[in-house]
């Protein structure tokens, strides 16, 4: 018996490392024979590629198994990705309904895994990596919108923030040879990519493993803009404290990389900061931003902030008030702070403590959000007036309408474009007009659809 022939479906969960896993098994099973097919009711397997990272993302990957599981009981449905790397050995007894679980580091071998899951046998497994230079980063089928793809540049991390379980996850950081996260920018680019980006827990940390020293990033960075096309490049999940200071400057004369920063401070209090592991304060963080501006006035700049943390208090929720009306940032996210078993700061505070802690958050969160928003509002009207490239995602059906991003927009995370237009493909960069901000949105024309601006 094998795979070839049969039909397989990805529920992808997750962050973008995570559809970039499911992306690259959907090659190593479409090389064996197997069809990717894109509603679940299609499929023969069913792959919920889950995420193990915090206690609400465990709790999705779980609900959303089961509805798969009783939605298709006819059907195989399989556990792959973080939560199965992280729990499988622990929740596998419990957990009978699945049909199998697979980790997330190994992923040529999801085919011998499925071949298992056919025969009738219930496989558990959590692969070890395979050595760098043999990883396959392959992939026919992008699960994102045309025109745009995730590149991986690294796996892991060694930041050892004191609450983050990426490590017990991923591992500690593995960058992948320059030469490979190059050649894949140019697959990607020669199959019609227009944004390329870049993602790993911390892009900065590229190559510090190779050497223990000195970051590799700006040198990849010279090698992706001299590959020729028509792209742009963004930049995703950049630690504050190892920000290389000589990137905004090339950022600046590099017009293929988009002037956006994706940093996650999570806080500004150094009462909090400290426990984290984290080394920074609001005046470092705070001169950070003012050190991107200056040198590139139009920045994106994009940040989370974690809430209910050891060392949160009045004081310190304060304190990250004033920090966020004063850096002006173009997009927050905000999150609950999860106690994870494992990690150092699991015994931080006791469940009680913790507990406690998370009731004020909510309260702090919905409060940080609501001047977040106005700031936001307030970044985005710069837009009006300004003729801005849109890369269209979604064409309404029988409207000369589409949705889309300008560059200052990352997928998923933040708001879109809408545009009005005739024979808007999706996939296509297309100049527009911004006319009106609404919401978190923006409203353009196609520029040579009477756009101009104005």
């Amino acid at each position: 018996m094998n795979l070839a022939g049969k039909r397989i479906y990805v529920e992808n969960l997750g962050c973008a490392k995570n559809q970039v896993d499911a992306e690259v098994m959907l090659h190593e099973l479409s090389s064996l024979g197997c069809k990717t097919v894109f509603e679940a009711n299609e499929a023969d397997i069913i792959l919920v590629n889950t995420c193990g990272f915090i206690e609400s993302a465990r709790k999705e990957s779980i609900d959303t198994f089961f509805q798969l599981r009783n939605r298709y009981p006819d059907k195989k449905v399989v556990m792959t990705g973080c939560l199965s790397q992280r729990y499988a050995v622990d929740i596998a007894d419990d957990l009978q309904e699945a049909d199998g679980m697979y980790g997330n580091r190994d992923l040529r071998q999801i085919g011998a895994f499925l071949e298992q899951v056919i025969q009738g046998d219930r496989p558990v497994i959590t692969p070890r990596y395979p050595a760098i230079d043999r990883e396959n980063d392959t992939r026919d089928v992008l699960l994102g919108f045309p025109g745009s793809a995730y590149l991986k540049i690294s796996e892991g991390c060694n930041h050892r923030c004191r609450y983050c379980a990426i490590p017990l996850i991923r591992g500690p950081l593995r960058s992948r040879p320059m030469d490979a996260v190059v050649q894949e920018a140019k697959r990607l680019i020669g199959a019609g990519t227009k944004e390329i980006n870049l993602i790993a827990q911390d892009l900065a940390s590229y190559g510090t493993d190779w050497d223990q020293k000195s970051s590799r990033f700006i040198e990849l960075l010279s090698n992706l803009v001299a590959i020729e096309g028509d792209y742009y490049i963004r930049m995703l999940y950049i630690h504050p404290d190892s920000f290389p200071t000589e990137l905004p400057a090339f950022v600046a004369n590099n017009p293929k990389i988009i002037p956006y920063f994706d940093i996650p401070f999570q806080h500004a209090a150094e009462s909090v900061l400290k426990p984290m592991g984290r080394t920074g304060n609001y005046e470092r963080y705070l001169a950070l931003i003012d050190a991107i501006r200056k040198e590139l006035p139009d920045a994106t700049i994009r940040s989370t902030f974690m809430l209910g943390f050891t060392g949160d208090s009045p004081q310190a929720f304060n304190e990250l008030k004033q920090f966020v009306k004063a850096a002006e940032l173009d997009w927050v996210g905000t999150f609950l702070y999860s106690r994870e078993e494992g990690t150092p700061a699991f015994d931080d505070l006791k469940l009680r403590q913790y507990q406690a802690a998370i009731r004020q958050a909510r309260k702090d969160q919905k409060e940080l959000l609501e001047i977040q928003e106005s700031i936001t509002k307030q970044r985005l009207q710069r837009f009006i007036g300004r003729i801005e490239p849109v890369l269209i995602e979604e064409p309404i059906d029988e409207e000369d309408l589409a949705i889309g991003r300008i560059m200052h927009q990352a997928p998923e995370v933040d708001g879109s474009t809408v545009v009005m237009g005739r024979n808007l493909k999706a996939g296509t960069l297309v100049f527009c007009a911004v006319r009106a901000v609404n919401g978190f949105d923006l409203d353009a024309v196609a520029k040579d659809q009477g756009g101009a601006a104005r």
